[in-house]
């Protein structure tokens, strides 16, 4: 356990003890079930209360509490009751939750006020049913491993409820990941069962009750947290609502400590890799569409997509697998039907769309939602389950006049619980949808006008003037100089199939195949090679190319080079390979060479720009 969180818990129960709270005397709580799920790297705690009235007056509010260390990393929170007798008695209704004034209660503990559906008489009772979400309350333990240890976590609660009530009898049990528990605090009436940790029954329990408990255990969870995450919906009301989300994930799990063995990882993934997570698994709605996923690189092809009638999945697999502390970037777009999300109420359309990122089990740090609405939209109002920051800008986009509305919503720790409906309110005139295809057709026909003058009206010199076979010189010059620039981009891209051939080699161990990549690469650029002579020849000859044909001269020799370079490299690891040689053997042996082959890529590319700009 960390000192600082010993500190709190010994503050926390210092003050308590020194507590007295006749303000609270008039509730009791006659049974208090508590279950906390700690399978995912949230943290879900359901608390079924039942409250009863034993004072002589009324009660129109009830407090609840949480230690201070878990308050302060509550990121959702819900309260309802059960209405109705019978079949419909398990029909929930949600109450008014609020931060309360901690007036007569220690610093060291949260507060939060539910307003109770109906002053509670003498003698009533009332069945509550809590739903909190808490993050960051899984520390890891140890907080740095190596590439081939389990990830194990640490969770700090208490056995019996905090609250400010007496509590008659409470019970508490621990959903973990699975069996593998390294240690917990053994109280009175505790059980471990399987992957399930009890504490409890515990009967007649005083106000402020605490009894710290901890519990160290292995986390296989994808402790995956988005630094921020920005989704932009842009809404079209020619049928489309376009979705395209940014992330900024970082793995949040117990940090890489050491190097990290790609070999090792690719031959045992489990064990060598048990602390890293390699996937993430969107929902998306059921008719999406227009699906892509991207990162700065280009798109990424290591994705699937299943689709039916109730939802649209997408298995995202990034790059690299990600180890505690690495971080990724990538982009995911999707399109949606309008007719699904855009309705109309009393005057006004409004798009109800969900609220939080559709990727399960993800942790947003700072979430900004940016819905764009159709230029001309006016009278905007947005209604959410829970309290954001909101505000409204202006973009501004192709054939725009005044510049499209754009409601900014922001959240900080945002938790899967938050993915739920807004509706954003506007009005807008049809007559707005006609503007651009008005703009379109003046454009073209102002082209069309443009055209028919240009057609009928002669702007040509002599075709026997000095200046017109200038130019007819010059042109054949630039479109040799564009031959010469393909037939080198050619060579580049063969260039790239032999590394990814080295790549496909160290992942597979298939130096057959290798070799059989390089025989085909051969070929190709002999090929292309021949295509070149003549080229080189024109621009030898000519007297227009006389201070470019020695840069495109150089510019072949550093490709020649860089070719030899590659076909060297491509030998030593092959061979490198064959003699069972250990990954680290064969990097030390390229290193020189892949030195040299980034010096001469970075040549090329420049010598390629000075030729573009010509």
């Amino acid at each position: 356990m960390k000192q600082s969180s010993v500190v709190d818990l010994l503050l926390l129960l210092l003050a308590i003890s020194l507590l007295t709270t006749p303000a609270f005397s008039d509730l009791v709580l006659s049974k208090v079930e508590r279950r906390i799920d700690v399978t995912s790297q949230i943290a879900r705690v359901t608390k079924t209360l039942k409250v009863v009235n034993s004072g002589s007056e009324s009660v129109s509010e009830f407090i609840l509490t949480f230690p201070k260390f878990l308050g302060n990393n509550l990121a959702y929170l819900s309260v309802s009751h059960s209405e109705g007798k019978g079949k419909s008695k398990r029909t929930l209704v949600n109450l008014s939750v609020r931060e309360a004034d901690s007036n007569g209660i220690p610093d060291s503990i949260s507060v939060y006020s539910v307003a109770l559906p109906k002053p509670l008489s003498k003698g009533d009772t009332l069945t509550l049913e809590v739903v909190a979400a808490f993050t960051n309350v899984l520390q890891p333990f140890p907080e740095k491993i190596t590439q081939g240890e389990i990830h194990l976590v640490m969770l700090q609660e208490s056995a019996q409820y905090l609250s400010p009530y007496a509590v008659e009898s409470q019970s508490l049990s621990i959903k973990l990941p699975n069996a593998r528990i390294e240690s917990y605090t053994k109280l009175e009436n505790t059980k471990l069962q399987g992957s399930e940790l009890k504490y409890g029954p515990y009967k007649n329990l005083q106000s402020y009750s605490y009894s710290p408990i901890v519990v160290h255990f292995e986390s296989k969870a994808a402790f995956a947290v988005a630094e921020k995450l920005v989704r932009e919906i842009e809404v079209s009301h020619w049928g489309n609502v376009q979705v395209t989300e940014h992330y900024n994930v970082v793995h949040r799990g117990a940090q890489l400590k050491g190097e990290f063995s790609r070999l090792d990882f690719q031959a045992r993934p489990n064990p060598r890799g048990a602390s890293a997570f390699r996937h993430l698994l969107a929902r998306l709605p059921p008719r999406a569409h227009s699906i892509y996923y991207r990162d700065d690189i280009g798109n990424i092809s290591t994705s699937e997509m299943q689709s039916d009638s109730k939802k649209t999945e997408l298995l995202i697999e990034p790059r690299f697998p990600l180890f505690g502390g690495w971080k990724t970037f990538f982009t995911i777009g999707y399109g949606l039907p309008l007719s699904d999300f855009l309705f109309a109420s009393e005057g006004k359309r409004f798009l109800n769309i969900s609220f939080g990122s559709p990727i399960l089990d993800l942790v947003t740090e700072k979430l900004i939602v940016q819905v764009v609405l159709p230029e001309g939209s006016k009278d905007i109002s947005v209604t959410t389950p829970f309290a954001v920051k909101q505000s409204q800008e202006i973009k501004y986009s192709h054939l725009d006049i005044a510049g499209r509305p754009v409601v900014v919503l922001e959240k900080n720790n945002v938790v899967p619980d938050h993915n739920q409906h807004i509706q954003v309110y506007y009005k807008f005139s049809n007559i707005n949808l006609l503007s651009e295809p008005l703009m379109l057709i003046s454009g073209f026909f102002i082209l069309f006008i443009t055209c028919i003058i240009y057609t009928r009206a002669d702007f040509s010199i002599s075709k026997s003037s000095p200046t017109y076979l200038a130019k007819l010189q010059w042109d054949e010059v630039l479109a040799t100089l564009q031959e010469v620039q393909s037939i080198i981009q050619k060579c580049l891209a063969t260039h790239d199939k032999l590394e990814a051939s080295l790549r496909d080699l160290s992942r597979t161990g298939d130096t057959q195949t290798c070799k059989a990549a390089r025989k085909s690469t051969d070929s190709l650029l002999k090929d292309l090679s021949k295509e070149l002579k003549p080229l080189l020849g024109f621009l030898q000859s000519s007297s227009l190319a006389s201070h470019i044909s020695p840069k495109v001269e150089e510019l072949v020799a550093k490709e020649k080079e860089l070719e030899e370079k590659l076909m060297a490299k491509h030998t030593t690891v092959v061979e490198g390979y064959e003699k069972k040689s250990s990954g680290r053997d064969i990097e030390n042996r390229i290193a020189s060479q892949q030195q040299k082959i980034i010096a001469l890529r970075q040549e090329i590319e420049d010598l390629l720009e000075f030729i573009d700009e010509i």
